[in-house]
């Protein structure tokens, strides 16, 4: 384990011990919390090939099969946008503001939903919700499907500009996790990210801030007046995204969250009361 551990170091892996435990757990089918059940002799040479393939920086959730958000647990591989931590504090505010409209059945719509982990988790911490979740990319589609297969969320293949509607005027939340990264910062995305990531999913135009522009008149359109827009967005755009969602375009309220590192992650915004 100190071995591996080095040489993902090494290789500049931002999180070298957990990921080396992680796929040891992974190799040998074991918790990471029991690890030390698995005796040095036992160690299979499978995990030396994954390792490798770590220290190549491919993303340990592609490695594994499998990423954790919330209480999910969930399939992912490439072709799909691995959800990260920071995205977790964009639900949770979302759940919060949810929970505090005192709706009953509360509709609610994710766009560019990818591996479906904020539509699952909004639908498994929100009882009775109805949750629809949007996704263009057919790559994305396809680890989608299996996730919220058996579960209450009812995925579309759309674009986030013109999806469902049907529902315009009716939602109640509206939450994204567009891609937001400016195409002249390509060089300095993490490589887990940009070679593996779907580009679709990472790059939006050149001050990141399209897909952003675009959701902003989607969820006007969907929300009813009193609903909620999150939207999460890059550290460094926090001077930005509140401006998208002025009063001149039917919003109020709007305003900047951070993430668990109190970096700016999310703007939130409520349509205007007519």
């Amino acid at each position: 384990m100190a071995q591996a551990t080095q040489r993902l170091a090494d290789a500049g892996v931002p999180s070298p011990r957990f990921d080396a435990e992680e796929l040891a757990a992974f190799v040998h089918s074991v918790k990471r919390s029991e690890l030390h059940t698995v005796a040095d002799a036992d160690f299979d040479a499978r995990y030396w090939e994954a390792v490798a393939r770590r220290e190549a920086r491919e993303p340990l959730q592609h490695i594994t099969g499998r990423a954790f958000f919330r209480y999910l647990e969930l399939q992912v591989g490439p072709g799909v946008f691995v959800p990260r931590p920071e995205t977790e504090s964009v639900v949770g505010w979302a759940i919060d503001a949810v929970r505090a409209m005192d709706v009953a059945e509360p509709l609610i719509v994710d766009l560019c939903s990818g591996s479906g982990a904020i539509a699952l988790a909004l639908a498994q911490e929100v009882p009775r919700s109805r949750v629809h979740a949007v996704e263009l990319d057919e790559g994305a589609l396809r680890w989608a499907r299996r996730n919220v297969e058996g579960s209450r969320v009812t995925l579309h293949q759309g674009n986030a500009f013109d999806a469902l509607p049907e529902l315009d005027g009716q939602v109640d939340l509206v939450v994204s996790n567009p891609p937001y990264i400016p195409l002249t910062e390509w060089e300095y995305v993490a490589p887990e990210a940009r070679d593996h990531d779907p580009e679709l999913a990472l790059f939006s135009g050149e001050d990141g801030l399209d897909t952003i522009r675009g959701i902003e008149r989607t969820a006007h359109r969907l929300l009813r007046p009193g609903g909620v827009v999150v939207v999460e967005h890059a550290d460094t755009q926090g001077g930005q995204v509140p401006w998208i969602f002025t009063e001149e375009r039917g919003w109020a309220d709007a305003a900047d969250h951070p993430d668990l590192n109190n970096r700016p992650r999310f703007a939130t915004a409520r349509r205007a009361m007519p």
